[in-house]
């Protein structure tokens, strides 16, 4: 039975957030809104929180997953930004945008797009997963929480409890956080593609 926080939209309360990371250190899978949509995510190294959201979401290897990182610094440490791709990516966060590039060897190599050695990456605005990132101390493993025979995300915490509950440890919820997904941008080739257009303006990418 999934554990389920309610907290403030703005300025949510670290009792509750520090709940929410340990859950997450101790291998769990949780629920939480960002600055698109909800996400699932868990710690980079549970490897079984990973194959929990393939299964959950009936996805398959190939599926980029996303990680979810503080802050700039964080980012870097995770991906290979050159000097133009670094300027892009710096003026288009924290934001609704993930970005595909690849990745360095502290990402562990099952969680690496199976060809193409890349990983996607992204920093967002909403306040309760900064809250979250800064408790963590590490970027979160996540995946749009979107699923299988749903054609938009789920959005509100309290359906997200009662339709997951058996499946994920924890779910927070500070009110409905919007329904497009992040606005995807693939960098693996050294120029911008933009593969999923969502939340984000795609102009500064085509």
């Amino acid at each position: 039975m999934a554990k389920y926080f309610d907290v403030h939209p703005v300025d949510p309360q670290p009792r509750a957030i520090g709940q929410a990371v340990e859950i997450l250190r101790s291998g769990g899978l949780i629920a939480y809104p960002t600055d698109s949509c909800f996400a699932l995510g868990c710690s980079l190294d549970n490897p079984e929180g990973k194959e929990r959201i393939l299964r959950i979401r009936r996805l398959d290897e190939k599926h980029h997953f996303t990680l979810v990182c503080a802050d700039f610094a964080q980012l870097g440490q995770f991906v290979h930004l050159d000097n133009a791709v670094f300027r892009a990516i710096k003026a288009a966060t924290p934001g609704p945008y993930t970005f595909i590039l690849p990745a360095t060897k502290e990402v562990p190599r099952r969680l690496l797009h199976a060809k193409k050695k890349t990983v996607g990456v992204r920093i967002p605005e909403h306040p309760v997963v900064r809250e979250l990132l800064k408790a963590m101390g590490e970027p979160i493993l996540s995946s749009t929480l979107l699923l299988p025979d749903d054609e938009e995300p789920m959005t509100e915490g309290w359906l997200i409890k009662d339709q997951l509950d058996h499946v994920i440890d924890a779910v927070i919820d500070s009110g409905e956080c919007g329904l497009e997904p992040t606005t995807v941008v693939d960098w693996s080739e050294g120029y911008p593609v933009v593969t999923r257009v969502g939340a984000g303006d795609p102009a500064p990418f085509e």
